[in-house]
């Protein structure tokens, strides 16, 4: 039952306490004079039971919040993270609620990304250390011969765990701040062929297209976290486009703002519009299944984050366009 609150309108703690005192003191004395003619200890008792009832009422609506907050608080301390205060009262103690609730909701979504996050890193972990174990068993029971093949399937399930681990510890770092930024000045079409040469595979160049505006651009950014946003991005439009089509990589300066505009071009089946917002969170696929750990672009995210930037998904028709932009100054 939620009983009423008169005094939440009122923006002070002191304020309301004096509006209780005033309170009880008029009703105990309106009391008293309106029962003058009885004994004096009815029309006593009269007056302490009328000045008792009205601070029941004002004081239960002022102290109502700590009692919620002591019960969400015990909620808490079980694994219960839905209690919420009502926090009506514009006084201290309405700001008070208001703080204790967005510390329940950050709490509430803390417990549930890291539930998510075991959740996710379990599901991704079993399907290589499964694969991995199969073909190991195999070999100890003689079903198959360590050949060549046999050698280069468990190491390509080695290489998905070492990439699935790497990944954790990056988004880990990441999130966490301990990534310092280290901006300089470098010139990025021979950047771009670096990245495009450490993207490719043995035997397996990338196939991509660049085109710098102008011949010579120069930008300022943190080349280690740079490289990683543009491997991420290479890597999963690899993934999604077509074998034979090479990836398009754009590079100019918006002229308007100053920002570096850095677009990524496959012509894979693109991302629907539904999910281009979630894409960018932890192991979300954009509805591929591919087998990666969906946490490449989550890394392109926190990482442009991090140069005050943006990325996004345009709509470019065709195949997916992946947008980063940078400041420069």
């Amino acid at each position: 039952m939620n009983w009423p609150r008169p005094l939440d309108p009122l923006r002070s703690f002191k304020a309301k306490t004096g509006l209780l005192v005033v309170a009880s003191l008029f009703l105990a004395s309106l009391t008293f004079w309106i029962t003058a003619q009885w004994q004096f200890r009815f029309a006593l008792l009269a007056a302490l039971l009328a000045a008792l009832s009205v601070t029941q009422v004002l004081a239960h609506g002022m102290t109502s919040p700590l009692r919620e907050m002591t019960a969400a608080a015990r909620a808490m301390a079980t694994g219960d993270y839905s209690r919420r205060v009502r926090s009506t009262s514009r006084d201290e103690i309405g700001q008070l609620a208001t703080a204790f609730n967005q510390m329940a909701e950050d709490l509430e979504a803390d417990d549930r990304y890291r539930r998510e996050l075991i959740g996710n890193v379990s599901h991704e972990l079993r399907t290589p250390i499964a694969a991995l174990q199969a073909v190991l068993e195999n070999v100890v029971d003689g079903v198959e011969t360590p050949d060549h093949q046999t050698m280069r399937s468990a190491l390509a399930q080695t290489e998905r765990l070492g990439s699935l681990v790497a990944d954790l510890l990056d988004l880990s770092r990441l999130e966490g701040g301990a990534v310092p930024l280290r901006r300089t000045t470098f010139e990025i079409e021979p950047f771009l062929d670096e990245v495009i040469r450490q993207a490719s595979g043995p035997g397996s160049p990338l196939p991509a297209e660049v085109e710098v505006t102008p011949v010579g651009l120069r930008a300022v950014a943190d080349t280690a976290r740079l490289h990683q946003v543009i491997a991420n991005l290479l890597d999963n439009a690899a993934q999604h486009g077509s074998p034979d089509a090479p990836v398009r990589v754009r590079v100019r300066v918006d002229q308007d703002s100053g920002q570096l505009i850095l677009d990524v071009h496959d012509d894979g089946p693109g991302i629907p519009v539904a999910d281009r917002s979630r894409v960018f969170e932890r192991f979300t696929r954009g509805g591929a299944q591919d087998g990666g750990t969906g946490l490449g672009l989550a890394i392109a995210r926190w990482a442009v984050e991090l140069h005050d930037g943006r990325i996004e998904v345009l709509d470019t028709g065709p195949g997916c366009c992946i947008r980063v932009s940078i400041p420069q100054t």
